[in-house]
């Protein structure tokens, strides 16, 4: 059976000045561009109630 693909592609144009000040900021929080638009993205999705806030599972601590 062929893998279920999780992410799309797609070309986006942005003017060079902002393409300059999205690639600053990816540098300022050592992300990569391409994350750094999929972290805004997701922001502003959840920010404006389109998209549920992912669940983290918590991590149990080992007893000693």
């Amino acid at each position: 059976m062929a893998k279920k693909e999780t992410t799309k592609s797609f070309v986006l144009r942005v003017d060079a000045e902002t393409m300059e000040a999205i690639e600053k900021w990816a540098q300022d929080e050592f992300r990569s561009t391409n994350g750094q638009l999929q972290w805004i993205i997701s922001e502003a999705l959840r920010k404006s109630g389109r998209m549920k806030k992912k669940r983290i599972p918590k991590i149990k601590e080992e007893e000693e």
